[in-house]
């Protein structure tokens, strides 16, 4: 996509988001907002024809993950795959989010005949179409859904995918929560900023509404995420499901000196705070409160195995031989992201 491109498909999608502010009575609730502002068909950041993923600026990206960054990740997650899809006795494999298709590459070419079946429910169209130019050599053993399919048995993955589920933001002004939507700024939604935050009295509290929050602090939960695990839930009748992200527990995540959140957005390998400018032009992003994640799978029927950093899960998943026995190009960026994020693991066991 051209620059004069992206400019007119954002120009476009601010305009939509107009219209949704004018339809809601002029304030719109933020998880509406980076729902629209990530996933709008033909719109959204992740919608549009442009490249997100990448290890330089210089490629057009606004980030890197694990899967780009190193065939290592991929090898070193697959050793634990092929013990779940063991124990599971199954060859299915369910990704979510797969973005260009990275992880999926190493992890069909690790497990081999052991997965049967590669299964990717991905959202935006234009990123299913590179998933399908790489993947093209496996064949029909990799399948695409828009959605969840109503059974499912086997293992499921998701690197990355629950930081990017829409947020709602709650602000404590130091007697009251209030939670935090968008309003108009002015009409000129070709420019830059359009938009602007504004409050509204709320129900909604943090999970640890007690807690002593101070005064103008802003920060997020996660129904849309928590929904998610719950629905996965119903629909996984035997399997494992791994889940690798930036996030916290509970404790952490609502720690009284956290005044800020963790909302954050990405672009040309920088970061900034503001979802209200560029909107589709940058990612938008929040860390996992991994306890809420916890509890909603338990709740559910699944079984929480493990919480763990990314650093030890890679290394106890045998890294350290892997980064041995790598070429020096694939060795080195290795080390320097593998201590960055927190892995989950649910299991579900079902007589069938």
């Amino acid at each position: 996509m051209t620059p004069k491109d992206s400019a007119s498909v954002s120009t476009l999608l601010r305009q939509r988001l107009v219209e949704a502010i004018h339809a809601q009575g002029g304030w719109l609730s933020f998880d509406r907002f980076m729902a629209m502002a990530l996933y709008e068909p033909g719109l959204g950041y992740y919608a549009r024809d442009s490249r997100q993923f990448g290890a330089m600026p210089a490629s057009g990206s606004d980030f890197v993950t694990a899967p780009e960054l190193s065939p290592l990740f991929g090898a070193a997650l697959a050793a634990q795959l092929c013990e779940a899809l063991t124990l599971c006795d199954s060859g299915d494999v369910l990704e979510f989010g797969a973005g260009s298709g990275a992880l999926a590459e190493v992890l069909l070419d690790e497990l081999g005949a052991q997965c049967q079946r590669y299964a990717i429910v991905e959202l935006s169209g234009a990123l299913r179409e590179r998933q399908r130019q790489r993947l093209a050599r496996f064949g029909d053993r990799v399948r695409w859904f828009d959605r969840l399919p109503e059974r499912f048995s086997g293992v499921v993955v998701g690197n990355e995918v629950l930081d990017a589920m829409p947020v709602q933001l709650l602000h404590f002004d130091g007697d009251a929560w209030f939670e935090r939507g968008v309003v108009m700024q002015g009409e000129q939604v070709e420019q830059g900023r359009a938009f602007a935050w504004a409050d509204r009295a709320t129900a909604l509290r943090p999970p640890l509404a007690n807690a002593a929050f101070a005064p103008g602090t802003v920060t997020e939960i996660h129904p849309q995420a928590e929904a998610f695990i719950r629905t996965l839930a119903d629909v996984l009748q035997r399997g494992a499901a791994f889940f690798i992200d930036y996030g916290f527990p509970e404790a952490e995540y609502y720690h009284p000196q956290r005044t800020g959140g963790t909302l954050m957005c990405h672009r040309a390998h920088l970061v900034d705070a503001d979802p209200l400018i560029d909107v589709g032009d940058k990612d938008i992003t929040a860390h996992v409160n991994f306890s809420g994640i916890a509890l909603a799978a338990q709740a559910t029927g699944l079984d929480v195995c493990g919480y763990t950093s990314q650093a030890h899960f890679l290394f106890n998943c045998g890294l350290a031989a892997k980064l041995e026995a790598a070429a020096g190009r694939a060795r080195a960026p290795a080390p320097k992201h593998v201590g960055q994020k927190q892995l989950g693991v649910g299991l579900k066991v079902k007589t069938l």
